[in-house]
């Protein structure tokens, strides 16, 4: 039987809500669980940041049944028309899947992750989609760890080394520095091309540019904030996740390998 992890968009939903406007070409997607107390500001910075560009958006919220007033507060921000979409899911919990399940059923042809602790700047958005104006370019990263990107001076000397160490273990699978970065963006072309996706934990990103064959990575240098509300959601367990994930990404490279070969 297939798992919702294999398919996240079979999951039972307990309601949606959907602004109207014209079709959108950017979706932004943000995964959210308890994160009501950021999501009026990083939509109103989002459409702030928006509006100069001319392109018509939408910001889609995948919601893991929060229960926290995330459905009255982006019905506030519906009827002051903000292009929002709210996805509820009862029942899954995870980041990534619920990336991919916005990523499906997103209607713009440029797709964008960002998280909705205000981690991630909404000014940004201009530069990262930009980027993709590139036809040769098929996916592009808000960095930090590249020239001009930095993170609040409070980052701690063990965060700072796990996120070394982290991209460090994913350096077989990308050339990118900050390849654990979940703020990036891809065209609709280059996610519907994606092989058996699976993902755990929350570095989605990662498995989008081994699973899209994503050969043209950009950087785009951001400044990492750290959240003013709510709690992390890394823990442990997440980064006991990721070295999962990695092992199963190797595994997926050296099958493809085989089966290549393995061709006449």
């Amino acid at each position: 039987m297939e798992s919702p992890a294999q398919n996240p968009s079979r999951s039972a939903d307990r309601g949606q809500q959907t602004a109207t406007g014209p079709a959108p070409e950017v979706s932004i997607v943000v995964p959210t669980y308890r994160e009501a107390e950021n999501i009026r500001t990083l939509a109103t910075r989002i459409a702030a940041a928006m509006s100069p560009t001319g392109r018509p958006y939408e910001v889609i919220l995948v919601d893991d049944d929060s229960r926290d007033g995330t459905d009255q507060l982006v019905a506030d921000l519906l009827r002051e028309g903000l292009p929002l979409r709210l996805i509820v899911r009862v029942g899954q919990r995870g980041l990534s899947s619920a990336v991919i399940r916005g990523f499906r059923e997103a209607q713009g042809h440029i797709l964008v992750c960002m998280d909705a602790d205000l981690s991630h700047p909404p000014e940004a958005l201009p530069r990262l989609i930009a980027a993709l104006d590139d036809p040769s370019v098929d996916f592009v990263i808000g960095s930090r760890h590249v020239e001009g990107g930095s993170t609040d001076e409070n980052w701690g000397l063990l965060r700072r080394l796990y996120s070394g160490a982290a991209a460090l273990m994913a350096r077989p699978f990308t050339r990118a520095k900050d390849p654990m970065a979940g703020y990036f963006a891809l065209p609709r072309r280059v996610f519907q091309r994606a092989d058996a996706l699976n993902p755990i934990g929350y570095k989605i990103g990662l498995e989008l540019m081994v699973k899209c064959d994503c050969a043209h990575v950009r950087e785009i240098p951001i400044h990492f904030a750290d959240r003013k509300f709510g709690q992390s959601k890394l823990n442990l367990k997440e980064q006991l996740r990721y070295i999962n994930h990695l092992c199963r990404l190797a595994r997926y490279k050296i099958g493809r390998r085989l089966v290549h070969r393995s061709r006449p």
